[in-house]
């Protein structure tokens, strides 16, 4: 009984073969729902507003995104700690601690917590940086000039739409477009496939992964809706932003990686 368990548990959840399912991505959503609600109750304790992580954040998603990207190339080893969700545990528990010290210093010695948690975020890159080779620039550029002619529309929006005024809004929305960007580039143009259930079904019934832009933008335009709308809990709120910002840069730093590395 043990071992079928722990079987099953390795086929549909550790390794993710054979891909996402609906079955490990409910999981994932539920775990990922649980974590949210821990973390908003640790910013209370702690006296911190989680939009102030919006850049502290950005090298420690590049560093799991980039292991990622690296395991997807064979330069680093296929093991539990980095693949999903493996890399993501890990990198979640090594940002929350290293915020936990960072507010403690910051309380000791009044040196700003959020440069300290950029310090060390960008010290964790290094080694991941060093093992990138090389690069395709072309698919790179392709992924850049994609996002940013999809991007400049909301970046300019935001003088009229007050949705879009907020900082975090809108680099919440930028992140998932980055994140279609490399989704479009590599499925239409270097034979890549969406391993996500619904992207995968929709990108199948277009017959282009293009349909990345149009349900990006309108799920998550209507997600930071319904929060500015229905939330006034300020921590809560932005945890909520902060978590769709991460949802979009995370596969869109390992997706773009991967195929610049690999192609």
């Amino acid at each position: 009984m043990f071992s079928e368990l722990s079987k099953f548990i390795q086929d549909n959840f550790l390794y993710l073969h054979p891909g996402y399912t609906l079955l490990n991505t409910i999981v994932f959503g539920i775990i990922l729902g649980i974590a949210v609600i821990l973390v908003i109750k640790m910013f209370k304790y702690i006296k911190k507003d989680p939009g102030d992580l919006l850049i502290p954040l950005i090298p420690f998603i590049f560093f799991g995104s980039s292991a990622r990207a690296l395991v997807d190339n064979g330069i680093y080893p296929l093991v539990l700690w980095l693949v999903t969700p493996g890399i993501y545990v890990l990198t979640g528990f090594i940002t929350i601690i290293t915020l936990l010290v960072s507010v403690y210093v910051e309380r000791k010695i009044n040196f700003d917590y959020r440069y300290l948690m950029i310090v060390v975020g960008v010290i964790l890159c290094i080694p991941n940086i060093l093992h990138i080779n090389q690069l395709n620039f072309a698919a790179l550029l392709e992924i850049l000039v994609s996002w940013g002619a999809v991007s400049s529309i909301f970046i300019l929006l935001r003088y009229k739409w007050n949705l879009l005024k907020d900082k975090l809004n809108l680099s919440a929305l930028l992140a998932h477009l980055f994140d279609a960007s490399s989704t479009f580039i590599a499925v239409d143009f270097y034979g890549y496939s969406e391993q996500h259930v619904l992207p995968n079904a929709l990108t199948n019934l277009a017959g282009t992964a293009f349909v990345m832009f149009p349900l990006k933008i309108v799920v998550i335009l209507g997600a930071l809706y319904v929060i500015d709308e229905y939330i006034e809990d300020n921590t809560i709120k932005n945890m909520l932003k902060l978590a769709i910002f991460i949802l979009g840069l995370a596969p869109g730093i390992r997706n773009s990686l991967s195929l610049v590395i690999g192609s």
